[in-house]
């Protein structure tokens, strides 16, 4: 039972990282992946996938604090758990048009 509690943050985020690459990579191929007309536009919309995976650890070192969960597969998750957010937020801004 103790290794399956240790070991299910990383298949967790692990199963959550193969998902979010094999669906770049898909889109990457198809050459389908979001563009952006201005720099800092396009720069921001590369960006959200890492923001997210920081903004994750950085909630679950937050509950870990306030909680008695471990520090360590907190940190995993969130991370997992913050790039699908990530990938999602990236989904979503790079299918809205641009109106100038």
């Amino acid at each position: 039972m103790e290794i399956a509690r240790i070991s299910l943050p990383v298949v967790i985020a692990g199963g959550i990282a193969v998902f979010v690459v094999i669906r770049i990579k898909h889109k990457y191929q198809k050459g389908t992946l979001g563009k952006k007309k201005s720099k800092g536009d396009q720069n921001l919309l590369d960006s959200l996938i890492p923001l997210g995976m920081m903004i994750g650890c950085a909630v679950a070192v937050l509950l870990s604090v306030f909680f008695p969960i471990s520090l360590l597969s907190t940190v995993g998750l969130g991370a997992g758990i913050g790039l699908l957010f990530g990938y999602f937020a990236y989904e979503i801004s790079s299918k809205k048009v641009e109106s100038y």
